[in-house]
């Protein structure tokens, strides 16, 4: 895929790279609807996952390449026989399939972890890009920890890959060394030095060890890249990535500076940032650009004032404009499902018969605790019924008794492995009695790291969502769960944290790739 002058190719890596974050492990139904997200929201390449890692990353990249056909779908291989063969047997059925290939060029890397000569370096990348270009239509070859390399060796290694026949060469800046005016003279040198760059796209991969991720990128694109690689919500490993919001609203808001755009339709960012961010347990900071719960908020009376009189004041861009409506309190216990599901497609949901039956029955139970349904209240339902699924353990019902003249006790229901189990137990406040229920009758270990609640909408009946942190050894696993009940928020985050662990576990991997 060439791009042309003035379009930016947006390679989304939510579901590889994004998915190396701690406890962001994603099966095999969440990375096909993280997948058919992404392609409603307008991504060009979607980088499914690393498929000789694991069977059940093969199985979850062949799941993606089957499901989605509007967007090129990239498997990431080493510049090894194997890898290769085992990433183009997993994408080969895609609409359109792509391979991504790499190899680390940094003396650092060559030295300690390749333990390989520059020239035998070179060998491996003409060799495996000359077998990617045999068998896809769509190859990209990667110098892993560019920034970090020489740059002479870096335009051996892309012009070899390029004459071999990658069609995009990547400049990863693989552990957020670099900074923009550093990055705008390499890729510049590059564009100059390397044979054949003027035929193919030059791609970034930006990490945000230093919080330069996206200032790097857009540097990188003022020298001339047109693809940049990045995550929703910025996450990934460390730091985390290029935000894709923040690159695509840069553009889209600064088309007199950059005159330049990006297939992405703005309107479905929010949607695309809640849903990855439920179904990874990531939550976004308040104060996150684009999609942060405080992005659009003014406080201070100046800015309210100057607001509103007129909104350009004090915004640059509508909360529209990246699919974050207006909150209406137009439903409640007596709304219908039509009704529901009207608000449901406003919001950017188009679910099916089965799927909106599940939200109904939920929106339901909570109308009853709530005398108004805010739409953040119906899309915590949406996140909460549909795009998660229930795995080994599945919260039935928990009963609390508690207060100031009563030791605090928890009788908790739950199926385990489709067998349903009873428990009664005590704790030093409510929330630790359902913890220790859960944990005693599951038999589940692991040490909570992590245990924070926010509220989803205002008011004293509004619904709480709670975030936990699992850590087993050195697994971390997270988990939410949102109810008007903060109680049954927390237990529902527990078992969601106790899911993640257990796929996890199960989840037999080598070591994750780090472009």
């Amino acid at each position: 895929m060439k791009a042309s002058q003035d379009r930016i190719i947006i390679f989304d890596t939510t579901l590889r790279d994004g998915e190396q974050s701690p406890g962001a492990s994603m099966d095999v139904h969440e990375k096909v609807l993280v997948a058919k997200q992404l392609e409603i929201l307008g991504v060009d390449k979607i980088e499914a996952g690393f498929p000789v890692s694991s069977p059940g990353d093969f199985d979850a990249v062949q799941a993606v390449a089957h499901e989605v056909n509007k967007a090129i779908i990239v498997g990431l291989c080493r510049t090894r026989d194997d890898d290769i063969k085992t990433a183009w047997n997993a994408v080969k059925d895609a609409a359109m399939p792509g391979l991504h290939t790499f190899i680390a060029t940094s003396d650092i890397h060559l030295k300690y972890k390749l333990r390989m000569s520059k020239d035998e370096v070179l060998k491996s990348v003409t060799e495996s890009v000359g077998i990617c270009h045999e068998l896809s239509p769509s190859v990209e070859f990667s110098a892993e920890d560019a920034t970090r390399s020489d740059w002479d060796f870096l335009v051996d290694v892309f012009s070899a890959a390029i004459q071999a026949g990658a069609d995009t060469i990547n400049v990863p800046d693989t552990v957020g060394y670099t900074n923009p005016q550093e990055f705008f003279n390499l890729i510049s040198y590059l564009k100059k030095k390397v044979k054949g760059i003027n035929d193919v796209t030059v791609s970034v991969h930006c990490h945000n060890d230093l919080g330069l991720a996206t200032s790097n990128s857009i540097s990188a694109v003022l020298a001339g890249a047109r693809q940049i690689e990045c995550t929703i919500n910025g996450i990934g490993e460390r730091a985390g990535n290029t935000s894709l919001e923040e690159a695509v609203m840069i553009f889209n808001v600064r088309k007199d500076l950059y005159n330049l755009y990006t297939g992405i339709d703005t309107t479905q960012i929010f949607p695309t940032s809640r849903l990855v961010s439920h179904i990874t347990g990531i939550p976004v900071q308040p104060n996150k650009a684009i999609v942060g719960a405080n992005a659009f908020a003014h406080e201070a009376g100046i800015h309210q004032d100057g607001y509103l009189k007129e909104r350009s004041t004090y915004e640059i861009m509508t909360p529209e404009a990246v699919g974050i409506g207006k909150t209406h309190l137009v439903l409640g216990k007596h709304s219908g499902k039509h009704a529901l599901n009207k608000r449901l497609e406003s919001l950017g949901y188009h679910l099916s018969d089965k799927d909106l039956l599940k939200v109904f029955n939920r929106f339901k139970v909570i109308s009853d605790k709530k005398k108004e349904i805010y739409d953040a209240d119906i899309e915590a339902i949406v996140l909460e019924e549909i795009y998660r699924v229930p795995d080994k353990y599945e919260l039935k019902h928990i009963n609390v008794n508690s207060g100031t003249v009563v030791v605090p006790t928890a009788t908790v229901q739950i199926v385990v492995d489709g067998e349903t189990i009873k428990e009664a137990g005590f704790g030093n406040g409510p929330v630790d009695a359902v913890y220790k229920t859960i944990i005693k009758m599951t038999g589940f270990n692991a040490e909570l790291k992590r245990f924070s609640v926010s509220s989803i909408t205002g008011g004293t009946d509004a619904q709480g969502e709670v975030t936990v942190e699992l850590m087993d050894q050195d697994m971390v696993s997270v988990g939410q769960g949102s109810d008007p009940d903060i109680l049954v928020a927390a237990a529902r985050a527990l078992v969601n944290a106790m899911n993640r662990m257990e796929f996890m576990k199960a989840k037999k991997s080598v070591e994750s790739p780090r472009l």
